[in-house]
């Protein structure tokens, strides 16, 4: 589990204060920041200090091993070590900055690490920074990766974040499809995590919360305002918390095939899967198709013609 937690508007102010007593002697903080803030206000508001380096992460495409293991291999050359690694963005930037402080205490390639406790030695300290909501890539103890020959996390103990700041505020200009997209990956989470195998107590009870903030935000509420990104980002966090201690189900495998083999963006291949799935899940996916219909969204379709 996460060891800290701070929530709240404003939060990502308090940064700085966060971070000095993780810091060491000269070993810099890096900040993995999603190439999309380049040049933005968020950027200039990163507390720099030192030599501090910010790295403005391309996550076009889903965090591949190859990419980790580059921002690793050039962080040891440069600094020999860091006093930590801070990801704020979205679920690939989270993961990334995960997968970035394992690897800079273990050797090998990422790809060495995908799989279930293979990681052996805790990374260096990480904290993860949001700006989008329903990955809940931010608690979980996995890092999602495309390695060369399948896409699998590097599901450990020492995978999640030392410290979290979650400030809704940071979410508040998120194009309105990927904020979409990004929720139903919460919404099919829980989904998921409800009617697994795996199903325990503690994973229901937060499941079950993040599906009810999950219909009042894309059934119930008309229209998208501050409130919708408050509990938005607690659905999130429960949400991650249910799979982290419960189990994905078909919509996240096929959708993992999707990314692998055609680069879909995660949350697009989990409703581009779950739209079928009346099979498996009959009053999740008429409930999922109620949220698409409600928020006025278009979900790709054919995207395996031609293959």
């Amino acid at each position: 589990m996460v060891d800290y937690v701070v929530y709240g508007r404003g939060s990502f102010s308090q940064l700085d204060e966060i971070l000095k007593p993780q810091r060491t002697d000269e070993a810099p903080m890096i900040f993995l920041v999603d190439h999309f803030f380049e040049g933005k206000e968020l950027a200039n508001r990163v507390p720099l200090r030192g030599n501090d380096k910010i790295i403005f992460a391309d996550v076009t495409y889903e965090p591949k091993t190859s990419y980790v293991d580059a921002i690793a291999d050039e962080l040891k050359d440069t600094f020999g070590m860091v006093s930590g690694v801070i990801g704020i963005g979205g679920g690939s930037t989270l993961d990334l900055a995960k997968a970035v402080s394992l690897m800079m205490n273990n050797p090998g390639s990422a790809a060495d690490y995908q799989g279930w406790d293979l990681v052996k030695q805790p990374g260096v300290y990480k904290a993860g920074i949001p700006t989008l909501s329903g990955t809940g890539a931010e608690v979980s103890r996995t890092t999602v990766l495309t390695g060369p020959t399948r896409k699998l996390g590097m599901n450990s103990d020492y995978t999640p974040f030392s410290q979290i700041v979650l400030d809704p505020e940071l979410t508040a200009n998120a194009p309105v499809n990927q904020r979409f997209y990004t929720g139903m990956d919460c919404y099919i989470h829980c989904i998921e995590s409800l009617t697994g195998t795996y199903l325990n107590e503690f994973s229901k009870s937060y499941g079950e919360k993040a599906l009810d903030l999950c219909r009042y935000i894309f059934l119930e509420k008309e229209g998208w305002d501050e409130e919708c990104d408050d509990k938005l980002m607690m659905a999130s966090y429960a949400g991650g918390m249910s799979i982290a201690y419960s189990q994905v189900g078909v919509a996240h495998a096929v959708s993992y095939g999707l990314s692998y083999l055609l680069g879909t963006k995660h949350g697009v291949g989990n409703c581009i899967v779950m739209q079928h799935l009346e099979e498996y899940y009959p009053e999740g996916v008429q409930e999922f198709k109620r949220m698409v219909e409600k928020n006025g969204i278009e979900i790709p379709q054919g995207i395996c013609q031609g293959l």
